[in-house]
């Protein structure tokens, strides 16, 4: 891994595991063992640091969203779980909530930044949800976009309340959103 992908991977954590106010760029120097000053080098702001690593996770969900594309809407529903499923194997939130929490505190082009990155995970899962009611695996009521906001806004709580609570309790969360978008159509069909 070059200088300029470890200062991302290390910033990266430290904002999933403290916040983004809650480090500096000293944090990251001492990390890997270099001066300020490379760091600075490959990031003159941490705003620009903040862009850098907002831009990595708009390629990885680009790049999930490929991997998964000819896949029934079940299993890229997995695919987009499995985002959040790392996180919590590394006992960190997920960096959507991270920033959120800062939001006003950041440089505007972090918030822009932030922006897009919300809107292409919304999207994405919005037309999986979508693809999966009419494909008849999925069931829920009102609005794709709304219960893929749902599904979005309970992972993200997810991961930072089992912090405390343990991953036992993700993983029943993580079941309970799939199982509450095939189950209800199994109760819909019974009742027919």
């Amino acid at each position: 891994m070059d200088t300029r992908a470890a200062i991302i991977h290390i910033g990266d954590t430290l904002l999933r595991e403290r916040g983004y106010n809650a480090f500096s760029f000293t944090d990251i120097s001492r990390e890997l063992d270099i001066k300020n000053a490379s760091v600075h080098y490959h990031f003159p702001t941490k705003a620009s640091l903040g862009v850098a690593i907002i831009s990595e996770y708009e390629k990885a969900f680009e790049d999930l969203r490929k991997e998964s594309a000819g896949a029934p809407a079940l299993a890229k529903l997995r695919t987009f779980l499995k985002v959040y499923i790392a996180a919590r194997g590394q006992n960190k939130i997920c960096l959507v909530g991270s920033l959120a929490t800062d939001l006003y505190t950041v440089d505007e082009a972090m918030q822009q930044a932030l922006g897009r990155l919300v809107r292409q995970i919304l999207s994405w899962l919005t037309a999986i949800l979508e693809e999966g009611r009419s494909e008849g695996m999925f069931f829920f009521s009102g609005s794709a976009r709304t219960k893929a906001l749902l599904v979005i806004t309970n992972m993200m709580a997810a991961l930072q309340l089992t912090r405390v609570t343990g991953k036992k309790d993700f993983q029943e969360i993580k079941g309970a959103i799939i199982a509450d978008l095939i189950g209800s159509g199994k109760r819909i069909k019974q009742k027919n």
